[in-house]
């Protein structure tokens, strides 16, 4: 005879076993949104607020990953560990160019010209464009300094056949940088931010030279199956926008914790930076089509991109 705890304990299991399996089942079925981000975003300001957790619960889970710069970023997007991220100008032209059909444009951001610079040492030689000519500048391939650069040499009549590029990500170009290696630097925000600390001297900003805008790239298997949840992180964005463009003092706080910067050089950048997610629109789609073909002229990219079919409808 079956002694009746010994039923009632393989029941027990059973049910329970079945319960965890039931458990796990539901929440390996729970949607999850990855994105990726860079210290200085809109993304961290959202992520630090926790809204699109908020927006999101029982629906979908949300997994922030932090990158030093927008190609690192697009590489991880385009090999799948990533359904969404925030770069500049010239990472999705080359990431569209190895990978075509990976990403879509989502949205964008307004230009902000005065946040990208050239910098040389302080008692430097290079006192023009021109100047740049034979000498070695460092840049963080494929990123947005990589579109400012080919336009600083265009407007003093050079290519980038003329200097001697230095490929190095942000903080190996800092060290190169102060300690004499290479003769200029071309830079973005918070990096510039921190490295004026130093006292070096700005050459040029992008002010006049390229807009310096910033997209919202998805990739596009996530756009095309998860819709909705794409269309409730945009708007969680273009919310996030809305109140840091009115709540610089509080955004320059957060972004001085994330990044280490004392609060008043932070404050100085973005007092002058707007906020504001916009969708993409033909004028924005010819102005990357201008990089992408820049890029292809300059022999930078291996064919031709059509920037207007990489958008999101």
């Amino acid at each position: 005879m079956t002694d009746p705890l010994t039923v009632i304990t393989r029941r027990s299991l059973l049910a329970g076993g079945l319960a965890l399996t039931l458990a796990s089942s539901a929440h390996a079925a729970t949607p999850v949104i990855r994105i990726g981000y860079q210290r200085y975003s809109t993304l961290v300001i959202l992520k630090a607020s926790g809204a699109l957790e908020k927006a999101l619960a029982g629906r979908a889970n949300v997994v922030w990953s932090e990158f030093v710069a927008g190609p690192q970023l697009l590489q991880a997007l385009v090999a799948g560990a990533l359904d969404l991220g925030q770069t500049g100008d010239a990472p999705p032209v080359f990431a569209s160019a190895a990978s075509p059909d990976a990403l879509v444009y989502v949205g964008h951001e307004p230009p902000a010209p005065l946040a990208e610079a050239i910098l040389v040492p302080k008692n430097s030689s290079i006192r023009t464009l021109a100047d740049l000519k034979g000498k070695r500048i460092a840049l963080n391939r494929a990123s947005n300094v990589h579109w400012f650069l080919l336009q600083v040499l265009h407007k003093a009549g050079l290519s980038f056949h003329d200097i001697k590029p230095a490929y190095l990500t942000p903080p190996s170009a800092r060290s190169a940088f102060e300690s004499g290696q290479i003769d200029a630097w071309a830079i973005w925000d918070p990096y510039l931010s921190s490295a004026l600390s130093n006292s070096p001297r700005i050459l040029t900003t992008a002010q006049d030279i390229v807009a310096n805008r910033e997209f919202f790239l998805a990739r596009r298997g996530f756009a095309e199956s998860q819709p909705d949840l794409l269309r409730e992180a945009l708007h969680q964005i273009a919310q996030t926008d809305d109140w840091a463009q009115v709540h610089k003092p509080e955004v320059s706080q957060l972004l001085a914790t994330q990044t280490g910067l004392p609060y008043d050089t932070v404050y100085s950048a973005i007092k002058i930076r707007d906020f504001g997610y916009a969708p993409m629109s033909a004028e924005i789609i010819q102005e990357q089509q201008q990089v992408a073909d820049r890029f292809l002229k300059e022999g930078l990219l291996p064919s031709h991109i059509d920037i207007g079919s990489t958008v999101w409808k």
